[in-house]
């Protein structure tokens, strides 16, 4: 009976350390289960990954940011250049100003108008519409119609000086139409050619075509005066 007992007891040993064998393996078991998580926990701790390598390259954006001030501060630059180049520009307008040329058709309108007094008289208005001085040399050199002559010149109202005109002022030529009465025969014409004198004397090709006033005579005898800056000179002949 004691053999039996001993054998019970030892039998109930031994299924006692299989049964906890077998549980410290299922223990094992999930263990490993609960292990499976941690990889996962790995991989979401390395899945912000990508947000701290763009938190990394960052600096690197900044880097364009201050290149990026480098034009502002050349922008600034310019805006100086700026001042000088509108500094030049005064300079030049300045400049342009005080420049002479030669009164021509491309930079003064010419009119011809018909006064009462002196009678048979006529008067050029030259007007300076350019951006410059412009210097009217000699007299207007004068065609009616198809005439083949040029007009008399009258030598007497030569002035002092050169008109020199500043931009928007005017010269005047005053033309006597005819001679005494019955001294020469009378033409009729309705337009004219002024020409321009150069400084050597000699004329441009280009003229300004005007149109006369009606009933417009001249005889051969008539004549055109020199440029003059007042109204008054170029008619008192």
């Amino acid at each position: 009976m004691r053999t039996n007992r001993i054998r019970t007891t030892a039998l109930a040993a031994t299924a006692l350390v299989a049964a906890l064998s077998l549980t410290a393996c299922g223990g094992g078991n999930e263990g490993t289960k609960s292990a499976g998580p941690a990889p996962a926990a790995t991989t979401e701790s390395t899945a912000p990954q990508p947000p701290q390598t763009s938190e990394t390259t960052a600096p690197s954006a900044g880097a364009p940011a201050e290149t990026a001030s480098t034009p502002a501060q050349g922008k600034h630059a310019g805006g100086n250049g700026d001042q000088g180049t509108h500094s030049g520009t005064e300079t030049a307008a300045q400049a342009s100003s005080t420049a002479r040329t030669t009164c021509t058709t491309a930079n003064t309108t010419v009119t011809v108008t018909k006064v009462n007094r002196p009678i048979n008289h006529l008067l050029l208005t030259l007007k300076n519409t350019g951006s410059g001085l412009c210097d009217a040399y000699y007299a207007p050199h004068l065609g009616f119609d198809g005439a083949q002559s040029v007009f008399p010149i009258l030598e007497d109202s030569k002035p002092q000086a050169v008109v020199t005109l500043a931009p928007g002022e005017q010269a005047y030529a005053g033309i006597g139409l005819s001679g005494e009465p019955g001294q020469g025969k009378l033409y009729k014409s309705k337009n004219l050619s002024v020409f321009f004198a150069k400084k050597n004397g000699s004329t441009y090709d280009t003229p300004a075509k005007l149109k006369l006033p009606a009933e417009t005579h001249w005889d051969d005898n008539g004549f055109v005066t020199y440029w003059q800056s007042d109204r008054a000179n170029a008619l008192m002949y």
